[in-house]
């Protein structure tokens, strides 16, 4: 585990790269072999939109990385937050339970806000607005919501006191694990149930985005299965009834070009319906 860490403290921005290109190149090559749904869409035009949201996803994040490694230092320094205020553990528990917290702030705290507070809902709604869930998905944000997510991963770290090793890997299995619960792929249903027990599976998270409440308001979790079924925001739906998009914002065309969304969050807010 000191291993693991230390890389992480030091990590290349050539290797978190590879991480990132890796996990989608991956996927989406699994997709090719287990698709969940054979939908005949032109997976190179859609991924075009989702990809342009990964680079300004990439372009908010980097020169602010800064503050990350700043508030991590202090905090480490001042023997400041939850990990540092519990009594002496092994590494490895230490490690677990920083990925944990960081996850439910960073994370699923995050994404609950973000469905809750109309204003943020309609930033949000770029990421909801895909009518075609795949891998690529899971980075597309629009860049205001980067900047959210940015600001509640910050917090993550000042309440969690994290070292910079365990943030790096947090991230880095934030994007694989994202990518992974996003991917058009199908396991084994007993397989992809008993994951969910501990990770969010692809079944699990593929609920959150069908179109109609209550299922778009559950299974906000990232990496971790365990806060939405500890906070009773866990749904189940059948992957047959899924039909992906936001029924409020049908447009398939204007939730497909880059223009039209990022004009999303300034559309009048539209109440939506739910699902008898």
């Amino acid at each position: 585990m000191e291993q693991i860490i230390t890389y992480f403290e030091n990590i290349p921005a050539l290797h978190r790269s590879l991480i990132l290109v890796g996990g989608i190149t991956f996927f989406w090559i699994l997709e090719g072999i287990v698709p969940l749904f054979s939908v005949p869409y032109k997976k190179w035009r859609h991924s075009v939109p989702n990809f342009f949201f990964t680079l300004t996803t990439i372009l908010v994040n980097f020169p602010l990385a800064f503050l990350f490694l700043m508030t991590s230092d202090w905090a480490v320094d001042n023997d400041f937050g939850i990990i540092n205020w519990l009594p002496e553990m092994p590494l490895w528990l230490y490690v677990v339970l920083g990925v944990l917290f960081l996850d439910l702030i960073g994370a699923y705290t995050a994404h609950w806000v973000e469905h809750k507070v109309k204003p943020l809902w309609m930033v949000h709604l770029v990421h909801h607005s895909d009518h075609n869930v795949d891998t690529t998905t899971a980075n597309r944000h629009h860049p205001l919501e980067s900047l959210i997510r940015y600001s509640f991963t910050l917090l993550g770290i000042f309440l969690v006191g994290a070292p910079i090793g365990v943030i790096m890997l947090y991230q880095s299995m934030s994007v694989v694990l994202s990518q992974f619960n996003h991917a058009n792929i199908q396991l084994p249903k007993n397989l992809d149930k008993a994951i969910s027990w501990v990770i969010v599976s692809p079944d699990m998270h593929k609920v959150h985005h069908h179109y109609k409440l209550p299922y778009t308001d559950s299974n906000y979790g990232n990496i971790f299965a365990i806060w939405d079924r500890l906070f009773g925001t866990y749904m189940y739906l059948d992957t047959e009834k899924i039909v992906y998009g936001v029924d409020t914002f049908p447009d398939e065309k204007e939730n497909s070009s880059i223009i039209g969304l990022l004009k999303q969050p300034f559309h009048k807010y539209r109440r939506p319906t739910t699902e008898n």
